[in-house]
């Protein structure tokens, strides 16, 4: 085990009172957790500052105290180590104490509002076929290599990271892919990490419930690069706007990939189908399983971050054509008497749009697009009434549902969404709470020809509400329905 004094190099200390190298145990940041010999580190967070457990901490037994503040009374036999950001100094420590796992392999973090579980999926999809062992960190799951574990947050916490990275490294992977929200850098989860390469997809509204404006948000994504070192490659999307202001001052190797403007890699869609689309990347042609210009981005810079790992081309462009969809991205169920539903993650304005006009695009004849939306409880509340103003500029009926409602009630979610549709389209409007009722109506009101959308929860396979998660799937709800028919 690493001793006291590894484990806080290099972080700079500016006062440090009692013994220099005590007995430790683990690193905890939750006073709960605590037992004999450990060391708590006092994070502020968002919600708690850590700093007024202190006391229980060393109740429970905790023999190094990590904090910003120094307590007024220190216990002469606990070792306490003044920093000056015990978020930044958990990431650090928590990589020194597992051995800097992110060292032995080659990490790379997907960061954006959109495209990120299906970038870092694809990536860790096609490099188990290129054969290599790799870990993943993502929003529906983690895995290293393929075994699969439950997944609580879009990035993990420094100790679960890191503890994730050094099983990854014990069983072997060369590779991993993670997702890297904007509350991760923000809240400096991933400090301590080394990452080989970083990608931007691209940024929309999106958390201003946590950000408060849509500059801090811009500016908690831009932490990821700016922590980038020289020997690491930067891969950004130039079709939007804010991919420079993410690499200004950046250290790392500068890379563009891009549909309309020039890049680095360049990617053209060729046509669309319903079961797919023939793409043209650096002017080599690829029929791959997947449907949308969005979905073209996310395989671009797929494509983009293979060849900068120093993947063969001819290689990387045969296994593209294999990958297969991500589980709750563009996922399609079809009835026996010719409707055709899709459900989709997408819980964002930006996504919402991306969606419909894909859907716009691949519908035949006369088919009408039958929206099922709804908006997450406890989260940005401005982002309502402009999903509700997408769905029904592309959608020839909308259902306004629940989604998560989490602690709030769901009519006044509902409510915020239906302000901001205004005449002549809120004859497509309806509301009904009940999300399986929802559903139902909308493939009643289906015809054969007609595409189904059913917004917001994905992969998900739960409802929360009022803090209890009740199993819920929109997949199984409309195969379900379909059967009945």
């Amino acid at each position: 085990m690493n001793s006291l004094q590894q484990i806080i190099q290099p972080i700079e200390v500016l006062k440090w009172h009692g013994a220099q190298n005590p007995t430790i145990g683990q690193i905890r940041f939750d006073s709960r957790q605590v037992l004999p010999n450990d060391i708590f580190v006092a994070v502020k967070g968002y919600q708690t500052d850590g700093h007024a457990y202190i006391a229980k901490a060393i109740e429970s037994g905790a023999a190094v105290i990590v904090c910003q503040e120094m307590p007024a009374e220190l216990n002469e036999k606990i070792t306490h180590i003044q920093v000056t950001d015990t978020a930044e100094a958990l990431g650090i420590m928590a990589s020194n104490y597992y051995g800097n796992p992110s060292q032995q392999l080659k990490l790379v973090g997907v960061t954006g509002t959109n495209g990120k579980t299906t970038t870092v999926t694809l990536l860790h999809q096609l490099f188990v076929n290129l054969g290599y062992k790799a870990g993943l960190l993502s929003t529906i799951c983690n895995k290293v290599h393929n075994q699969v574990l439950a997944a609580t947050h879009t990035t993990p916490d420094p100790l679960q990271l890191n503890q994730l990275l050094a099983e990854m490294i014990a069983s072997g992977c060369d590779y991993c892919f993670m997702e890297v929200s904007s509350h991760a850098a923000h809240q400096k989860r991933i400090a301590g990490l080394t990452f080989a390469g970083a990608v931007f997809s691209n940024i929309t509204q999106d958390h201003l419930d946590y950000h408060e404006t849509f500059a801090a948000y811009i500016k908690a994504k831009k932490m990821f690069f700016d922590d980038l070192t020289d020997a690491s490659f930067a891969l950004i999307n130039s079709d939007d706007k804010n991919g420079k202001i993410m690499v200004q001052n950046c250290k790392a190797r500068v890379h563009t990939y891009g549909l309309k403007s020039m890049a680095r890699f360049m990617g053209k869609i060729l046509e669309r189908h319903i079961d797919g689309m023939l793409v043209s990347f650096d002017h080599t042609e690829i029929w791959t399983r997947f449907i949308g210009g969005f979905n073209a981005y996310n395989l671009l810079a797929v494509y983009g971050t293979a060849l900068l790992l120093n993947q063969q081309k001819d290689q990387v462009i045969r296994e593209l054509s294999r990958l297969l969809p991500v589980e709750g991205r563009f996922q399609y169920l079809k009835s026996k008497s010719g409707k055709l539903a899709i459900v989709d993650y997408a819980h964002t304005p930006d996504a919402l749009e991306n969606v419909l006009t894909t859907i716009q695009e691949i519908i035949e004849g006369d088919g009408k697009i039958i929206t099922v939306a709804g908006a997450g409880g406890n989260r940005d509340k401005t982002k309502r009434p402009l999903m509700a103003q997408v769905a029904v500029k592309y959608s020839n009926q909308v259902i306004l549902t629940s989604d998560n409602p989490r602690n709030e009630e769901p009519e006044a979610i509902i409510a915020d969404m239906k302000a901001g549709v205004l005449p002549p389209y809120t004859n497509r409007l309806l509301a009904i709470t009940n999300r399986k009722e929802a559903i139902r109506t909308a493939c009643l009101l289906a015809q054969p020809g007609d595409i189904i959308l059913v917004a917001g929860k994905g992969h998900e396979t739960y409802q929360e509400v009022k803090g209890v998660k009740h199993h819920f799937d929109d997949r199984e709800v409309i195969l379900e329905i379909f059967e009945t028919e």
